[in-house]
């Protein structure tokens, strides 16, 4: 299956495949509801987090059915299946693959039958600790440290290490298995998993990846994004705290503190990943955009006669460039929004038109004008290469590119995965090089602080890791040595006058 060809991300090339998404996750125990409908649109509202596959799990308190395929959520469920998925709490997924091929076998929820019932399980995000959990769990069963084969996890994903790891307690609830294994998990984890009567949630002590809890009249719902509680109309209660387990039944709701708090939420949810009507520590996410627009507007002017964006990620930011410059925002691309993933391939004619496929300028509107073209980042550079390319020939006098996020240089171990770690084109270039390389008139990026004031979160409260380097969580041997060599390549770029290096030779920085 064709990857990163999603309706809401950034491969407007198909050779371009920008910041894929981190997974969605939703959960909801509501006796009486319809949860396998609500876990449906639940995911619907979630699919710009994930589109290689979706999953549903329900319970109706003697057993666990999973439905879960590959593709959008839309072409995975019918009426007919959910109308099968009959219970009181279901959790749900969709997802985009960070680790772990894009097969059916990795696909989520997770399962497992335990000693005491069953066991089913949605992760988003990475963990980083791969390697101490596997030996944990040949411990756990077997007492020697030796593996037993594969532990019965038909999967490669770090979910079914996590599955794996909470099914291995057979004299304990898994209430109490969740206490006692999640402070040694490290990395970053937002989850839902459910036993055949009980619904969790739970979020690593860093908070790196979202979490929100929301009420029902008769019931309770968990997702990675407020806005998924908007739509099956839930009201939002409060954040997942980090380092928190919550637990859903008919008990009603009480939480476990498994670890200490040590927030370091992704600053890139606000750039990209969450929807504009999401909100992120009590702001909405389409006012840090807009917040972000005008910083970058006050950072970098320049006289132009119209602001437009690339849709649909640059809009907001655009919006606030106009709103500060006094510049006209105009809608001067559109997008074709019926281009998702395709398993048609393109042949070499239709290639060649390239960005065409998914956006065309609105000539009447760029013809003669001066442009303030506002997207929210730069990979690798070939996108806004041939949309500089694309507007100058609907006769665009001028270009300048403008950017809502800093130059993303670092890999993220965290359940982000951006473009092979060489091909990274801030890396080891200057951005008057960049600028250069992909034909702009000028071309700025907003500044890291400017970006992290519009968030209004505190500056430590946050990752960056992707912007500055600077990795909240302890990382694997295995990831350090990834990271030592990305150093490496960027000192010997530097060095070398940004000699270009080859990405086949790079095997050790392909994503994790």
């Amino acid at each position: 299956m064709p990857r990163g060809d999603g309706l809401l991300n950034h491969n407007l090339l198909s050779e371009d495949v920008g910041p894929q998404d981190a997974c969605g996750v939703f959960g909801v125990w509501a006796p009486g509801e319809e949860v396998s409908k609500l876990t449906y649109f639940g995911l619907y509202a979630l699919q710009h987090r994930g589109q290689e596959s979706a999953g549903i799990a329900v319970s109706d308190g003697s057993r666990i059915v999973v439905f879960k395929d590959m593709g959008l959520v839309s072409q995975v469920f019918n009426e007919g299946a959910l109308e099968s998925l009959q219970g009181h709490l279901a959790i749900g997924h969709t997802r985009y693959s960070t680790t772990g091929a894009s097969i059916w076998e990795n696909a989520q929820p997770t399962f497992r039958t335990t000693a005491t019932g069953h066991l089913a399980l949605g992760h988003n995000g990475n963990l980083t600790n791969t390697a101490e959990l596997r030996k944990r769990i040949a411990e756990l069963h077997s007492g020697s440290g030796e593996l037993p084969f594969n532990a019965g996890m038909a999967a490669t994903t770090d979910t079914e290490i996590l599955t794996a790891l909470l099914a291995a307690h057979p004299d304990l609830s898994l209430e109490e298995a969740a206490v006692k294994e999640l402070p040694l998990v490290k990395g970053a984890f937002s989850l839902v998993f459910m036993d055949d009567n009980a619904l969790y949630a739970a979020r690593d002590p860093q908070g790196i990846r979202p979490l929100v809890l929301g009420r029902l009249e008769n019931g309770w719902v968990v997702a990675s994004e407020s806005a998924a509680l908007d739509i099956v109309g839930a009201s939002i209660v409060r954040e997942v705290e980090p380092g928190e387990l919550i637990v859903m039944d008919s008990q009603g709701l009480r939480t476990h503190r498994f670890a200490p708090a040590v927030p370091k939420g992704c600053v890139f949810e606000y750039v990209y990943l969450a929807r504009p009507d999401t909100s992120i520590a009590q702001r909405s996410v389409q006012a840090t955009r807009v917040d972000t627009g005008r910083r970058l507007a006050r950072e970098h002017p320049v006289d132009a006669d119209l602001v437009i964006p690339v849709p649909e990620s640059g809009r907001y930011a655009a919006i606030g460039y106009a709103q500060e410059s006094g510049i006209p925002f105009a809608e001067g691309l559109v997008k074709n929004s019926y281009v998702g993933r395709t398993f048609i391939q393109p042949s070499q004619t239709i290639r060649q038109l390239g960005i065409r496929l998914k956006l065309n300028p609105l000539k009447e509107v760029i013809a003669g004008q001066r442009l303030i073209v506002v997207d929210d980042s730069i990979v690798r550079g070939n996108t806004q290469r041939a949309l500089v390319r694309m507007l100058r020939e609907a006769g665009a006098l001028e270009v300048h590119v403008r950017i809502s996020s800093p130059p993303v240089k670092w890999p993220c171990f965290y359940g982000i995965d951006f473009a092979t770690r060489a091909e990274l084109i801030a890396n080891g270039l200057s951005v008057d090089e960049i600028c250069a390389s992909i034909g702009a008139d000028s071309l700025a990026f907003v500044e890291l602080d400017a970006l992290i004031e519009a968030t209004r979160v505190p500056k430590d409260n946050l990752c960056r890791a992707c912007f500055d380097g600077v990795y909240p969580v302890e990382l694997s041997e295995e990831h350090k040595v990834n990271l030592e060599i990305f150093e490496g390549i960027e000192r010997r770029v530097s060095e070398s006058e940004h000699l270009l290096v080859d990405p086949l030779a790079l095997d050790a920085l392909n994503r994790p």
